[in-house]
């Protein structure tokens, strides 16, 4: 609040009472009552309007007003004594602030927003403001959102703009931290909304709001169109959804973000992205200074000033890009362990501009926002039991309330055959099991051999099931069994599991895919036991079943699993760690989500590569 000073009237209009002045100290007294405003609150940019008002330069007489009424007889009995002259001090002028008032727009008429939502849902109408980017089906159901509550605003209201609408737009602002692409979701300037462009601003912040919730839960990329065996079941929020959540939330921007992951890894992974973007002085979507075409002996440039004092040469008064500039550039490129070209091109910018490393295993902005983004191919709620393999660690984990209580190595799939990426429940293991050769396997690897030597499936205790034209082969339960002596099962389209193997020493690499897509575990009675010792199945009765016939146990409820694909990721000690990018699906990711190797987009990703094997 600001503070304000006057002189009254009444000092003037007493200032002929004798009583007083023989004892008061003269200090001068304008004409027009004088104004000192102090603004304790406004802030520097917000001081619109400045008037001064000069102090008098003359003296005049000021009678000291008294405070009640026998004050002056006191006065008068009080004995004389010298008047004192202190003379004025050198007073600055005074400033006065007057704020600007809030911006403010007259009620949105529900008829008015009705026919934006309208011409916004059929396309034929160009709202003023401009709206994040959703398909004809969304667009629907946020105009069937406003129809179910008469078409009353949720942001834009009568008055000033109120703090839901503040909220809201402040986090969409956050959108990078996240790794989300900011320009995706444009929203209106709330200081700035004319009552003609109310309705385009209402509209533009409930898509903005829609637009960035959906891609928080993975809707920028359909994982399936980038491999077939990516095919997490992404539960996208509907419209509705995220408008109910968002306007009835005592923060709007809180519950915004709420959509985002929850999980620790994701958490952990957006905190290196803010520290590493903190550390490479990486700059939000700013122009690089060294962006452009090719340089070549020869070329004139406007940025050859600026490679030469990057690369400490004397400075011309030219632009060309001349001998000793490429040998510098030749020396700079072999320093970085690049091809010595001599040719100023996109890399060497990168390089020389501290966009990206000359390591070529550095983990750069863009593997972190990637996988940042495969977190979002995941549930929301993991479950309070779980199990997740991460594929390129190698690695399976049982999850109980947070906490990591039991962990173990696998082997995953080769590269010519992965194991494929989605979650679901398992619900029973068989001991003593049967295989059944996949069709893949008894195509292309039995059946020639077969046919080579009608004996090869006797010798190796398979049996032959042929049923019409069908044939299958199963290998009975045993200590050759491809299989081991049990298996997790969580029925899939894609027909794996997790099994034991006799293969075992296969443990011992560093690198394990060896498997034909499933996954098999090392010490896999240790695993039952912690996910079947409650039903009083431990690891010590599992075993006493071996050798005894095919035994399926079922769960009394079952487990969440999740098959997952973290190449980057944050240890125990806090350390960011690269794992191999095992079937190369980083740089689908990238492509699919329009980053480069430092985080920056370089396109928005309009058309996603059709789903193929990897």
């Amino acid at each position: 609040m600001g503070l304000a000073l006057a002189w009254p009237a009444s000092a003037q209009n007493d200032a002929a009472t004798p009583a007083v002045a023989d004892h008061g100290v003269s200090v001068p007294l304008p004409d027009e009552p004088s104004v000192l405003a102090v603004d304790a609150d406004a802030a520097a940019e917000k001081r619109a309007a400045i008037v001064e008002v000069p102090l008098p330069e003359e003296p005049t007489q000021l009678i000291v007003e008294h405070a009640a009424p026998h004050a002056p007889a006191a006065v008068a009995a009080a004995p004389s004594s010298p008047s004192i002259d202190i003379p004025p001090p050198d007073l600055p002028a005074v400033t006065v602030v007057i704020d600007p008032p809030s911006a403010t727009v007259a009620a949105l008429e529900p008829a008015i927003l009705r026919d934006a939502l309208k011409a916004y849902v059929d396309g034929g109408g160009k709202p003023s403001t401009p709206v994040a980017r959703l398909g004809k089906k969304e667009r629907e159901q946020i105009a069937a959102f406003y129809a179910a509550r008469n078409d009353e605003p949720l942001w834009i209201l009568a008055g000033p703009p109120g703090p839901a609408a503040k909220r809201l737009q402040a986090q969409i602002a956050t959108a990078e931290d996240d790794g989300l692409d900011l320009a995706a979701y444009p929203t209106p300037r709330l200081d700035a909304v004319a009552g003609e462009d109310a309705a385009s601003a209402e509209i533009a912040l409930s898509v903005a709001a829609v637009a960035y919730a959906r891609d928080a839960r993975g809707a920028r990329i359909e994982p399936s169109r980038l491999s077939n065996l990516i095919t997490p079941d992404i539960d996208l929020p509907a419209p509705a959804e995220i408008l109910a959540s968002v306007a009835g939330a005592e923060d709007a921007g809180q519950a915004l973000a709420a959509f985002q992951p929850p999980h620790p890894g994701y958490l952990a992974l957006k905190a290196k992205l803010h520290e590493l973007r903190e550390s490479t002085g990486a700059v939000r979507q700013e122009r690089d200074e060294f962006e452009g075409p090719p340089l070549r002996f020869g070329s004139f440039d406007e940025r050859v000033p600026l490679i030469r004092a990057r690369l400490s040469l004397a400075s011309k008064s030219d632009t060309a890009y001349d001998d000793d500039l490429i040998a510098a550039v030749k020396s700079f490129q072999r320093e970085r362990r690049v091809r010595a070209t001599g040719i100023f091109d996109q890399r060497t910018a990168d390089l020389l501009s501290g966009r990206i490393r000359s390591n070529p295993g550095a983990i750069g902005l863009g593997d972190i926002i990637a996988n940042m983004e495969r977190w979002r191919w995941l549930p929301q709620d993991l479950g309070a039991r779980h199990i997740e393999v991460n594929l390129p660690e190698y690695t399976l984990r049982l999850y109980e309330d947070g906490k990591v209580v039991h962990r173990t190595r696998v082997v995953v799939g080769k590269t010519t055959s992965p194991t494929p990426i989605f979650s679901h429940m398992m619900d029973h293991v068989i001991v003593n099991p049967s295989w059944y050769l996949p069709p893949s396997i008894l195509k292309n690897e039995f059946l020639p051999k077969m046919a080579a030597d009608p004996l090869y499936a006797q010798r190796l205790g398979y049996e032959v099931i042929r049923r019409g034209d069908r044939i299958s082969v199963r290998q009975p339960p045993g200590e050759r069994n491809a299989l081991g002596f049990i298996k997790f099962m969580f029925p899939n389209q894609h027909a794996v599991y997790l099994h034991d193997t006799p293969s075992r020493a296969l443990f011992g690499n560093e690198k394990r895919a060896f498997s034909h897509g499933c996954v098999r575990v090392e010490n896999p009675f240790r695993l039952a036991d912690f996910v079947l010792g409650d039903q009083g199945f431990d690891e010590k009765r599992l075993r006493a079943m071996i050798g005894k016939g095919e035994r399926t146990i079922r769960f009394k409820q079952a487990l969440p699993i999740h098959l997952t694909y973290f190449t980057v990721g944050v240890d125990d000690a806090g350390r960011l760690v690269r794992r191999e990018d095992l079937y190369g699906y980083d740089g689908r990711v990238k492509t699919a989500l329009g980053v480069g190797p430092d985080g920056r987009r370089f396109a928005h990703a309009t058309s996603l590569p059709q789903a193929r094997q990897p």
